[in-house]
């Protein structure tokens, strides 16, 4: 240990002084400390430390943060959910322009200099969506959440009625909205809050009970939903009290406590189940005989469609809550075509789950198109949108994810047949008599999936190449099909993938330069040939650079110290066969 003379600096300690001269205070406490502690202890006065701020404890602010560089427009946000939604035109372009407008106003307040004066009043653009269950409302909303980066929480309403406390859980959805948001409180203010099956807790017309823990939690409701101050630290929680006192010891400042709730959009949905006899009522009322022809199952979605406020009234809301919920959007149901389309998209969660269960195996399944259009008739059939999907390729495909694991089968193919007779197929599959026949089967569903996601990436190529700033020649865009294909994961991954793919070409350019001073450039067709030994044969960076290297470097070096030049194009043909290349290029520059 050091033998010099330490100093030790402890926390300011806050006393009650009131009505006391404080630097009386100062001096008697550390006089008090000299002569117990001798030099080793030393007050610090708040007149030697930075100013610090009351609430947080850190220093003050130079110039204020921008929270979110938010630049989204709305069709940009349409055309990000077009690759994962099918159907719901209505509701996308809503949802895109409604939440793009809300974050594209915080950035704007956020860049507005001190001094100009703000709209008195603070109106939100909360939304409230409708329509039947798996429809694709929660996922719609996580695709925005994760796309626009801000933070975000989900809760269900069901879990404030079955409480019937109606303060503590509304309140709790802030707090996890700043847990999302890494304990950053400014950021939280500019979250989102999805609150699904709202309509769970409207008051049910001619019920006795439990009608006020449901109205209890639309009023508790109306002030976050507005604007509010919202405690972080619960009131007598002995936990939010420690984990306060933890924050203290390890940052020295003092955690601020309030959440305002000015700018956190919120988002409601509900299946509604009973709203359209309510909207039917109204609109037979207007006129005489219009409900009458409105009593086809295909119709509900169109009534649903004709809903206003005081059709949410005489469901049971209250209308100062209904009246926080300016915006709405209904959905449309999904038929049987909607679900083939939703299983035929590159993104959906549906084929890539199952896919990834069987990978995780080491068993890569591909799905023939005949085989989806069963599956979708079945989910259709089961009547619960597009989560009766989920059921559907799970009982189709559980025999086979408990056989095949314990076996050597590497792959196989999803067809009608295994789908319509799975145990004669599963035996088949294990007898391997017929392995042949089901690796030509695979393969040629494999080849006519890697041609839709070709045919998907060419269309959608402009996109894709602004986004990911890479050039999609029809070459690479069955590059991206065929890493799509062979790996688990979303068509923007795979497109990003080849695009680290590329820029690792480009990396190799330039080390070729720092390393050896030579300034090679590798053709179009020379780079996408790399690209493809990245994806057919696993290769890195080092290897390649490695066989540069070993392949060009004499030869290249030779024509420098004879002709000075250094500069030299690679095509694909000069690394298929670097010797013809270079004696073609020897005879050339020293001719």
């Amino acid at each position: 240990m050091n033998s010099a003379k330490a100093s030790l600096y402890y926390p300011i300690m806050t006393f009650d002084i009131t009505g006391q001269d404080p630097r009386k205070i100062e001096k008697e406490l550390g006089e008090f400390l000299n002569k117990k502690f001798g030099g080793n202890v030393k007050i610090l006065s708040p007149s030697v430390q930075p100013q610090q701020d009351a609430v947080t404890g850190a220093p003050p602010s130079k110039g204020k943060k921008e929270l979110i560089d938010f630049t989204i427009k709305p069709a940009e946000l349409i055309s990000y959910l077009d690759q994962y939604v099918v159907k719901q035109d209505r509701a996308k372009s809503v949802l895109s322009t409604k939440i793009c407008t809300h974050f594209n106003r915080i950035r704007h307040q956020e860049s507005t200099e001190d001094g100009i004066s703000k709209i008195t009043g603070n109106i939100k653009s909360n939304i409230l969506m409708l329509g039947p269950t798996g429809i694709g409302k929660t996922y719609l909303i996580k695709l925005i959440a994760k796309k626009i980066g801000v933070p975000f929480v989900k809760a269900d309403a069901t879990k404030f009625s079955e409480t019937g406390y109606v303060g503590g859980d509304v309140e709790d959805l802030i707090r996890d909205l700043v847990k999302e948001a890494n304990e950053d409180i400014e950021l939280a203010e500019c979250g989102i809050v999805y609150i699904d099956e709202i309509d769970k807790i409207a008051a049910s017309p001619n019920v006795i009970g439990a009608q006020v823990s449901r109205t209890g939690v639309q009023r508790a409701l109306l002030k976050p939903m507005e604007e509010t101050e919202v405690d972080l630290k619960v009131p007598h929680d002995p936990v939010s009290m420690m984990q306060e006192l933890e924050s203290f010891q390890r940052t020295g400042k003092r955690s601020r406590k309030r959440v305002n709730t000015a700018n956190i959009l919120f988002i409601l949905s509900g299946a509604f189940s009973g709203l359209t006899e309510v909207v039917k009522k109204r609109l037979t009322k207007q006129s005489i005989g219009f409900g009458a022809s409105l009593n086809q199952k295909q119709k509900e979605i169109e009534l649903l469609k004709e809903t206003r406020s005081e059709d949410l009234v005489s469901y049971g809301f209250e209308s100062e809550f209904i009246g926080r919920v300016p915006v709405r959007c209904i959905l449309d149901e999904l038929s049987e075509d909607d679900l083939y389309a939703i299983l035929k998209m590159p993104n959906n969660p549906v084929i890539l789950s199952k896919r990834l269960d069987f990978l995780s195996y080491g068993i890569s399944i591909v799905f023939s198109d005949d085989a989806l259009k069963i599956l979708a008739k079945r989910a259709f059939q089961e009547n619960t949108g597009a989560r009766g999907l989920v059921s559907v390729v799970e009982d189709g495909l559980l025999n086979f994810e408990e056989k095949l694991p314990s076996t050597r089968i590497k792959a196989f193919t999803v067809t009608p047949d295994l789908l319509n007779r799975p145990d004669y197929v599963l035996d088949r599959l294990l007898g391997g008599e017929e392995k042949n026949r089901f690796e030509q089967e695979y393969n040629l569903a494999l080849a006519d999936h890697m041609n839709y996601i070709t045919d998907y990436v060419k269309e959608n190529w402009k996109v894709f190449s602004i986004r990911h700033g890479l050039t999609l020649t029809e070459i690479r865009s069955r590059m991206v099909a065929q890493y799509y294909a062979t790996h688990v994961m979303e068509i923007e991954d795979s497109v990003q993938q080849i695009k680290r793919f590329h820029d690792a070409i480009k990396e190799i350019e330039v080390e070729v330069s720092k390393s050896y001073d030579l300034n090679i450039v590798f053709e179009e067709d020379a780079t996408d040939f790399l690209i493809q030994q990245f994806i057919d044969h696993s290769a890195t960076t080092e290897e390649i650079l490695s066989k540069i290297y070993t392949d060009f470097y004499d030869g290249f070096n030779l024509v420098r110290e004879k002709t000075g030049k250094s500069r030299f194009f690679l095509s694909k043909n000069a690394l298929i066969d670097h010797e013809s290349y270079l004696n073609d290029l020897i005879r050339k520059e020293l001719r």
